[in-house]
C-alpha cells in the first residue's frame, strides 16, 4: 500500500483547515421559550437601568454574564420548536471541552448583546452538541464550534467573520438592514464608536441606478459595514477628504492607510472587487479567526513575515511603507513565529520549522509556488524581493537538507541541492528510491534497494540512491505516492521509468536489467 503525497495546492488547503472553520444555519422557538427569553431581557433591562440611575458601571464579568443570559440555551426538548417557530435564529453549536468553542462563545454573547440593543429581529441560541447529540444531528452540527443560521426553519450558510463585530454586521445584513443611514452628527459620532472599518456612500438622493447598485453590493458583501449619507458635511465627518461629486464611495480603516476612494463604475461587481482589494490593513496579522478571509482574497501574491513580537515592531513601519507601494498587488501578512499552531505548518514547507529568527517568505496561490528571502530581512532586501515577486522573476524555493558525503555509501543520499548534479546531469543510470519517514511501507523498499545495490556492486554505470521527499524538493521530482522507485537511464533523464515497489527482489533486478539492456540496444541501433 502506498502513501499519497499532498500537492502544494492541497497543502494550502490543509493549512487552511488547521484554522477555525465554521458552518452556519437558521433556527426557531415556541411561545414558552420566547416568554422565558423576554423575562430574561426584561431583567437585564432593569439591571441596566438601575446601573445607569445609580451610576454603577458593570464589570466585564457582569457584562459577559448579562450577554450570556440573552442567548437561549437549546436542548433535546426545545431545539426543533425553536428553529421552526422563529423567523431568524442564529445557533452556536459547541462542546464544553473544545478550546475554539471557548474562544468563540464570549464573542457570540457580545454580538447577542449588540444585536439586542440594535433591535435586530434575530434570536441567538446555543447548543451543547456534545451533551445533546440528537439535537446536534437535527441541526446539522458536525464539528465544534459550528454557527448555524435558520430563516423560517430553512438553513443558510454563515459566511461572515468571527469577531463580535463581524457577527453583528453579518446578522444585520441577513435580517434586512444591509446599509446604515446617517442623518446627524450625533449618529455619525455614535457610528464611529462602533465601526473601525466601513464603506461610505454619499448620494444626493437615495435613489437611481448607482444607488441601487450600492445597496445590492451591501446585500452581497458579508463582512463590511456599509453606511450612506446625503449631506456633504456629514460625509466629511466620516471621510474628511471626500470628493465633491454627486455620488462618492470610499473605504475607511483604522490604520495609517485610513482612507481609500473608489474611482470605478457604480456596478455591484466592481464595488465588491474594490472592497476585496482594499478591506485589509497594509499589514495583516494572521490569526485563526481571519485565516478564511485572508485565503479567500483575490490577491494571490502573499508575503509572510514570521517574527517574534519585538522584532516585528522594528519591521512594521518599513513594512507598511513597502506594502503601500504594492497595494492591491501583494497581501502582507505577519505571523507570530512563537505561535506554533500558526507558524510551524507554514515554516515546515520551507524546512524551517525550528527557526526562531525572522523569516520572510511568499506564496503565489495562483501558481501554487513558494518563495524565500534568503538574505537579511532589511527594508531594501524585502522591497527587492517583492519587486521580483510581482515581476515574476523570483525563483521558486525548493527545500533541501545539507549536502551529504556519499564517498563510502552503497546507496547515495540525494538532497534537493544535489538532485541536478547526481541525477539529471549524471552520465550514469540511477535507480532512485523516493521515501518519507512517515511512510508505512518505505522501510521494506529501502531494504530491497540496499540489497540491489550490493547485487550490482560491480557495475560502474549504475548508481542506487534515495531521497527523503519530506525534507527535499526539486521541480523535476513530482511524486505523489510513497515509496516510489524511479529508474533514470543515462540517455533519458527527463522520462524516468517507474518500477513496481510490489515486486520481489528478483523481479526488480530482472526489470532493471531489462530496461537498461533495451535502452543500450536502442543506442547501438541508432549508431
Amino acid at each position: 500500500m502506498s502513501t499519497r503525497k499532498p500537492t502544494l495546492r492541497c497543502i494550502f488547503l490543509f493549512l487552511l483547515t488547521l484554522f477555525l472553520v465554521l458552518s452556519f444555519n437558521f433556527a426557531v422557538a415556541d411561545d414558552k421559550d420566547e416568554d422565558g427569553l423576554e423575562e430574561l431581557l426584561a431583567v437585564d433591562d432593569e439591571v441596566e437601568q438601575e446601573a445607569e440611575v445609580g451610576g454603577v458601571k458593570l464589570s466585564e464579568a457582569e457584562v459577559l454574564s448579562k450577554a450570556q443570559r440573552i442567548v437561549l440555551e437549546l436542548n433535546n426538548e426545545n431545539t426543533e420548536r425553536v428553529v421552526t417557530g422563529n423567523e431568524f435564529v442564529l445557533v452556536l453549536g459547541y462542546a464544553p471541552w473544545c478550546p475554539r468553542s471557548a474562544e468563540l462563545m464570549p464573542r457570540f454573547a457580545e454580538a447577542a448583546t449588540s444585536l439586542k440593543e440594535l433591535g435586530t429581529p434575530l434570536l441567538m441560541a446555543k447548543l451543547d452538541a456534545d451533551r445533546y447529540p440528537k439535537s446536534a444531528s437535527f441541526l446539522g452540527v458536525k464539528g465544534f464550534p459550528t454557527l448555524l443560521l435558520f430563516v423560517n426553519g430553512t438553513s443558510q450558510p454563515y459566511s461572515g467573520g468571527f469577531t463580535a463585530d463581524d457577527i453583528v454586521i453579518w446578522a444585520r445584513k441577513k435580517t434586512g438592514i444591509p446599509v446604515i443611514r446617517i442623518s446627524s452628527v450625533a449618529e455619525a459620532e455614535e457610528f464611529l464608536k462602533k465601526y473601525q472599518t466601513f464603506l461610505i456612500g454619499r448620494f444626493d438622493k437615495f435613489e437611481g441606478p448607482d444607488y441601487e447598485e450600492f445597496v445590492s453590493a451591501a446585500k452581497s458583501d458579508n463582512e463590511t459595514q456599509f453606511v450612506e449619507v446625503s449631506q456633504v458635511e456629514l460625509a466629511q465627518f466620516l471621510y474628511p477628504d471626500i470628493k465633491p461629486t454627486d455620488h462618492f464611495l470610499g473605504i475607511v480603516k483604522s490604520e495609517p492607510e485610513r482612507y481609500t476612494a473608489y474611482d470605478g463604475a457604480f456596478t455591484l461587481n466592481k464595488i465588491l472587487q474594490f472592497i476585496d482589494y482594499n478591506k485589509f490593513p497594509l499589514v495583516t496579522k494572521l490569526t485563526e479567526m481571519n485565516s478564511i478571509r485572508v485565503y479567500s482574497s483575490p490577491i494571490k501574491l502573499q508575503v509572510l513575515v514570521f517574527a517574534n513580537v519585538d522584532d516585528f515592531k522594528n519591521l512594521l513601519d518599513p513594512l507598511q511603507d513597502i506594502a503601500r507601494n504594492f497595494k492591491s498587488k501583494i497581501m502582507f501578512l505577519y505571523v507570530d513565529i512563537n505561535d506554533e499552531n500558526l507558524a510551524k505548518p507554514f515554516l515546515t514547507l520551507y524546512g524551517l520549522e525550528e527557526s526562531k529568527n525572522t523569516v520572510v517568505a511568499a506564496f503565489d496561490n495562483g501558481m501554487s509556488s513558494k518563495y524565500l528571502l534568503e538574505s537579511e530581512p532589511t527594508r531594501s532586501n524585502i522591497e527587492e524581493f517583492c519587486n521580483k515577486l510581482v515581476q515574476g522573476s523570483l525563483s521558486p524555493y525548493f527545500k533541501s537538507q545539507p549536502i551529504p558525503d556519499n564517498t563510502e555509501a552503497s546507496v547515495h543520499v540525494i538532497v534537493g541541492k544535489t538532485f541536478d548534479d547526481e541525477i539529471l546531469s549524471s552520465k550514469k543510470d540511477v535507480v532512485l528510491e523516493v521515501f518519507t519517514p512517515w511512510c508505512i511501507n518505505c522501510e521494506a523498499t529501502s531494504k530491497q534497494v540496499e540489497k540491489l545495490a550490493k547485487h550490482y556492486k560491480g557495475s560502474t554505470n549504475l548508481i542506487f540512491a534515495r531521497i527523503d521527499a519530506s525534507a527535499n524538493e526539486h521541480p523535476k521530482l513530482q511524486v505523489d505516492d510513497y515509496p516510489t522507485l524511479l529508474l533514470y537511464t543515462a540517455n533519458d533523464k527527463m522520462d524516468p521509468i517507474k518500477l513496481s515497489t510490489k515486486s520481489s527482489l528478483k523481479e526488480l533486478a530482472a526489470s532493471i536489467s531489462k530496461h537498461l539492456k533495451v535502452k543500450n540496444q536502442v543506442v547501438k541501433d541508432e549508431l
